[in-house]
């Protein structure tokens, strides 16, 4: 478990002087179909990411990915004028909802996404996120 905040606690020096690289992903889309788009997210370890979320669609939709969660640093949540830090593990975004979510791929591999509402994985709201 010290592996973990050890590596954490590096990343306050140069990688957080970079400019994030941007990547937007929308939760569903106007015509309320349940998928993720785009659904597959290819990162690298050691960059810093600020992934844009919003919801078009007419429905909440939830951003859960466990295991990419516990392979990353968060450095931030931002959602309206909320700024949340620490682990996070899912995000909800209501109808019209936007978050900003900036972190750092710690651990490589291939993560599953989906979206935790009932019925929504099994009509194909999934999508992987890959950390080479």
């Amino acid at each position: 478990m010290s592996a973990t905040p050890a590596r954490a606690a590096n990343l306050s020096g140069d990688i957080l002087k970079q400019p994030a690289t941007e990547i937007k992903v929308s939760l569903g889309n106007a015509a309320g179909e349940l998928i993720f788009e785009p659904n597959l997210l290819e990162l690298q370890a050691g960059k810093r990411y600020n992934l844009y979320l919003n919801n078009p669609s007419p429905v909440k939709h939830y951003f859960t990915s466990k295991d990419f969660a516990d392979a990353i640093w968060t450095q931030k949540v931002e959602a309206g004028n909320v700024e949340i830090k620490g682990a996070i593990h899912e995000l909800e975004l209501k109808p019209g909802a936007e978050a900003e979510w900036v972190f750092v791929p710690l651990k490589p591999g291939k993560y599953g996404l989906r979206c935790t509402i009932a019925g929504h994985t099994e009509a194909g709201m999934v999508g992987e996120i890959v950390i080479k």
